[in-house]
């Protein structure tokens, strides 16, 4: 077992790979390297990670229903049957919370998946062709950020109607601008370069070369971007739900549960103050990921 790691050590420390993969395995190794050495990045990671699970074993972690009402038990304090209490409607807070990380999740990853693409394609395009076309998609951008976030997602929302899945295509169709911003200024570092240069003598296609060669160097600022845009894409979303734009009832969103709780918030305050916290754990948790990562990826650091 020893000189198995040992070959791996030494095969993900040699200063010559010998192959494209041999290289990639090693910026990884790296990378993991300065990630692991921070310990704020650490505990970001592990809050992650402890959401994750609550959200893929909820149905295990949940002692109850989270739609089930029973009026008779309506505003309960914290028991050693409701754990965390219950809401105006009889429902055990602890298994609302507890379904609610799915809903959380969900809104996290397919934001991400509408916003990170739209920004890298209209960055990367933007910054590599340059001219009109790049003064004519930053104007665009420009137009997008201008609004603040939370008032064009509202916006996109009312226009769409309410609902979880209107609620993630608006927050998505607002989220890419400063993506674009970043891809863009990336971009305009990359494409002075010699191999692009070298590229464009062995007749490579400006798509090739954008798609190939510019967009997988923008991606690590990319990625950082994003994970550190989570906490806001997590305030945007609760936002929506909290003002009745995003979940709908009964389904077990935070910003719902802020929401339905803020009337008995002096007298039965944890049915608000829960899910607040959950909030903010999980955008901390973003957070402080994101800071490590954007130190374990900088190319500059040292190994």
């Amino acid at each position: 077992m020893s000189d198995t790691a040992a070959t791996w050590r030494e095969y993900l420390t040699t200063p010559t790979p010998a192959s494209r993969r041999q290289a990639a395995l090693q910026r990884a190794w790296l990378s993991w390297r300065r990630f692991r050495a921070n310990p704020t990045a650490m505990v970001g990671l592990v809050i992650i990670l402890i959401i994750i699970a609550i959200a893929a074993f909820a149905p295990l972690l949940a002692t109850h229903s989270p739609f089930t009402q029973n009026l008779n038990n309506r505003l309960m304090p914290w028991s050693a049957e409701h754990w965390l209490g219950t809401d105006e409607l009889g429902r055990d807070v602890y298994s609302r919370l507890v379904y609610g990380t799915r809903v959380a999740l969900r809104v996290i990853a397919l934001v991400t998946i509408i916003t990170a693409p739209i920004g890298l394609i209209i960055g990367a395009v933007a910054g590599y062709a340059g001219g009109w076309v790049d003064a004519a998609l930053m104007r665009v951008t420009d137009i997008f950020l201008a609004f603040p976030r939370l008032i064009l997602a509202l916006a996109l929302t009312t226009a769409l109607g309410p609902g979880i899945d209107n609620a993630i295509l608006a927050i998505g169709l607002t989220g890419w601008p400063p993506l674009a911003r970043l891809a863009r200024a990336e971009t305009l570092t990359i494409r002075s370069s010699d191999f692009i240069a070298a590229a464009k003598v062995v007749g490579a296609s400006p798509a090739r070369i954008v798609f190939g060669h510019v967009m997988p160097l923008c991606m690590p600022s990319l990625i950082v971007r994003v994970t550190l845009d989570m906490a806001g894409v997590i305030l945007v979303a609760a936002g929506l739900g909290f003002l009745g734009l995003g979940a709908q009832p009964p389904q077990p969103e935070w910003g719902a549960m802020i929401a339905a709780g803020r009337k008995f918030i002096f007298d039965q305050w944890w049915i608000a103050a829960v899910p607040g916290l959950a909030i903010c754990v999980l955008s901390l948790g973003f957070n402080l990921f994101g800071d490590g990562l954007r130190d374990a990826l900088d190319p500059k650091a040292s190994s």
